[in-house]
């Protein structure tokens, strides 16, 4: 609507796309700012009539978004500033569109398919694994493998793999064809352990886009589609999550030049990235895997570094718990039913 039409022009309109607002442009098309119908019960009230121009009225300070901003900060955005609408207006000032509050929070179907790898023994669980799957151990009343599946689920992840090996038999009843979790799920079945990539060889549908590996007994809070959307958007071929990991050595470091003495530093802290077991793949990756030969992700990275393709690393801040002890074990328990 341009800012030459009145206040009734606007109801009208406000009336029809049922957006409960309205963006105003110029004569050229170029974007002015905004009318609710909040602004215009205020406009009503101060005695303007339904015949005043609309552009006594414009919100000139609206909130807009160019066209390639992330979902994830336009909903940002939103709940900052207790928003429902944010215009994606283009460099010359055009319209190009309208971000809602229920479409930014309906989750996005995504077609990828998410693999997860839950076929390790879980040595350092036992005596809880002896009889049960590392991946099915409860965490608040369910496996956290289920976890991490309705994790997934709620950000559109319908189409999972999951590798499995020790005891796998009991993690395939458990969960089926995933059609009882509103999801699908095939299975690739290990004869032998083959690490956190080998599984990977044992693929055998064609794949056209990228896939999200993450092992089993990572409970965390991260952004999946985020960490793909970041993938794709760099060109990369492999993607791993990493997060920062501080250690403080409990003595005093000291530097020397020969036997000078050039600095003392008292227990300093030392910062460090961590591979935190999630990752981004491109299906062209797969060749580099034989089936039934055992690989791990360090090994597949380097793979790919020497080939000189691009491997990134995608930095994450959420929660995450790396459940490979029983004081992990502990703590996840205990986080889940606090939460």
């Amino acid at each position: 609507m341009t800012n030459r039409a009145t206040i009734r022009d606007a109801i009208r309109n406000l009336d029809e796309v049922a957006i409960k607002i309205v963006l105003i442009v110029d004569g050229n098309g170029v974007f002015l700012g905004t009318v609710s119908d909040g602004d215009i019960r205020r406009a009503l009230l101060s005695d303007l009539s339904f015949e005043s121009c609309v552009d006594t009225i414009i919100q000139r300070n609206a909130i807009v978004v160019p066209p390639d901003v992330e979902r994830g900060m336009v909903l940002r955005l939103m709940t900052a500033n207790k928003i429902q609408q944010i215009p994606i207006v283009g460099d010359r000032g055009r319209v190009l569109g309208i971000h809602l509050w229920d479409e930014v929070t309906k989750p996005q179907s995504r077609q990828n398919i998410m693999v997860i790898m839950a076929g390790g023994l879980g040595t350092r669980l036992r005596p809880e694994t002896d009889s049960c799957p590392k991946p099915l151990l409860p965490i608040a009343g369910k496996p956290m493998l289920e976890h991490i599946i309705e994790r997934a689920k709620t950000e559109g992840f319908r189409n999972f793999l999951i590798s499995i090996h020790y005891l796998g038999g009991m993690i395939e009843s458990y969960f089926g064809d995933g059609s009882k979790f509103g999801v699908q799920i095939n299975y690739l079945r290990e004869l032998l352990p083959l690490g956190t990539a080998g599984a990977l060889g044992l693929i055998d549908q064609h794949m056209d886009l990228p896939f999200i590996v993450t092992n089993g007994d990572v409970m965390t809070d991260i952004n999946y589609g985020e960490m793909l959307d970041f993938h794709s958007r760099n060109l990369a071929v492999a993607t791993m999550a990493v997060r920062t990991h501080e250690w403080q050595n409990p003595f005093g470091v000291v530097q020397t030049r020969g036997i000078e003495i050039i600095s003392i530093e008292e227990k300093p802290i030392i910062s460090s990235y961590i591979n935190a077991g999630i990752y981004v793949l491109e299906p062209s990756i797969l060749r580099l895997l034989d089936s039934n030969v055992r690989c791990d992700m360090p090994q597949l990275f380097e793979k790919l570094q020497v080939n000189n393709e691009r491997v990134l690393a995608y930095p994450m801040h959420e929660p995450w718990l790396d459940i490979g002890r029983p004081e992990d074990l502990n703590i996840a328990r205990s986080q889940q039913e606090n939460s």
